[in-house]
């Protein structure tokens, strides 16, 4: 007689992934210059936003044809960036610690959302999306120990995203700014998505020389795998630097 249970195999990727840290925020964030400032540290593995992947599609620059023609090319551009950011999040390395610039949950419950409140993505496309990351969810494991959240406001990105001139750029307007901002406070403060792991808030609206300071206060919490908790947000412990608990008490 044959055997009614099933055997359960083991996701892909499910071993040998080191402690994760996602870093999340807006366009304009700095999320870039967090990463390079954990440059310094040997055990520490940085993997920047594939965005020269997506600018050199065989030839085809992905992300200025969906900023310019985001009804036609939402659809494929989203794609392309599941597939590399499940590269990344599947990398192996030797290195204990993994620094992500984003990941696919910041792409599911920002960006892609964000596509359909805006009717760039038909929501038959949407629904495909869904399928895809309910899949990789599934049959893919996405390490995930930590989200260190570099909280701006619109305001403060919208005026970095001017000054460092990115040539797919030019045409975000600052409502668009406001709609992700929105998105990453519902997901990542509200908790109305999943938070894969706790939450490391930072306030990203201070001025580099006071930003770098921030960083270092983080340096110790990140480094040693032990946020220090100041608070627990719908059953999901939220973290932040000493000196935005201080002004929150």
């Amino acid at each position: 007689m044959a055997q009614s249970s099933s055997l359960t195999r083991p996701k892909f990727a499910s071993e040998g992934q080191p402690y994760t840290v996602f870093i999340e925020g807006n366009i304009g964030s700095g999320k870039t210059t967090f990463l390079n400032y954990f440059r310094k540290f040997d055990q520490v593995c940085l993997q920047a936003e594939p965005v020269e992947k997506w600018r050199d599609v065989s030839g085809v620059n992905l992300l200025d044809l969906m900023y310019k023609e985001p009804n036609r090319w939402a659809m494929p551009f989203q794609t392309y960036v599941t597939l590399t950011m499940l590269q990344t999040h599947t990398l192996a390395t030797e290195k204990s610690i993994k620094l992500m610039e984003r990941s696919l949950f910041s792409a599911r419950y920002c960006f892609v959302e964000n596509m359909l409140n805006n009717g760039v993505l038909h929501q038959g496309m949407y629904n495909v999306m869904q399928e895809w990351y309910n899949f990789i969810r599934e049959n893919v494991h996405i390490q995930a120990d930590l989200i260190v959240y570099l909280r701006t406001t619109p305001e403060v990105v919208y005026e970095r995203m001017k000054a460092r001139a990115r040539s797919e750029e030019k045409c975000i307007p600052f409502e668009y700014l406001k709609q992700l901002h929105e998105l990453h406070e519902n997901w990542l403060i509200h908790g109305h998505h999943e938070r894969p792991a706790p939450v490391f808030m930072i306030d990203a609206d201070l001025p580099l020389e006071d930003i770098t300071k921030e960083y270092e206060r983080s340096e110790q919490s990140i480094l040693s795998k032990k946020p220090i908790l100041i608070e627990n947000t719908n059953q999901q412990v939220l973290y932040t630097t000493p000196t935005k608990r201080q002004r929150t008490n």
